[in-house]
């Protein structure tokens, strides 16, 4: 797993109980999306606040009568949509890691909830690569790694194609090197 040797000092205080194992602590994954990732969900953001604030202007513009019950919903959608598409995926940015070992696929996402998740490579089942359209036009592409958990597949959203296509074959290699069954 995503872990670090904690010094020998502080192990032989704790003779190796409490808090961490053997002096082995967790560690946050290491590994930054690309930075082309903001580009790609601010796009996917305005996109989807575009739809209805498109909708209601046009619709403000063809019928009068309607015209200011049209227009106030549309900008009432837009201020803020605006503002989360424009600020949301900087914060995302800085929260999404990932990181893989030999013995582990370690991710961390969220915005207001965190979360972490590690997926032993003895539980890995299958490792997948897409690519939606818009991330087409940004070069970039999501890894996602099936397990054998209830919690589903780990995504690892927004890396360069290049970086995702190694990841894929790599971690393919170490699941068919990895003894188990994946159960």
């Amino acid at each position: 797993m995503v872990l670090d040797q904690a010094d020998r000092g502080e192990r032989g205080e704790r003779g190796g109980q409490g808090g961490d194992r053997d002096g082995v602590r967790l560690r946050p994954p290491r590994n930054p999306l690309d930075r082309r990732a903001v580009a790609w969900w601010r796009t996917q953001l305005l996109l989807t606040v575009a739809a209805p604030v498109a909708v209601l202007g046009l619709l403000g513009a063809l019928i009068a009568p309607a015209r200011f019950w049209l227009l106030l919903p549309a900008v009432v959608i837009a201020v803020p949509g605006l503002l989360v598409g424009v600020l949301l995926p900087l914060w995302w940015y800085k929260v999404h890691r990932w990181e893989v070992t030999d013995n582990a696929v370690y991710v961390r996402t969220g915005f207001f909830w965190m979360e972490g998740r590690i997926a032993p490579m003895s539980r890995l089942q299958t490792v997948d690569t897409m690519r939606g359209p818009v991330q087409r036009v940004f070069g970039l592409t999501t890894v996602t790694v099936t397990t054998a958990s209830a919690r589903g597949a780990l995504k690892v959203k927004g890396l360069d194609h290049a970086t995702a296509a190694e990841l894929a074959e790599r971690l393919a290699l170490v699941t068919q090197a990895t003894p188990g069954d994946a159960t």
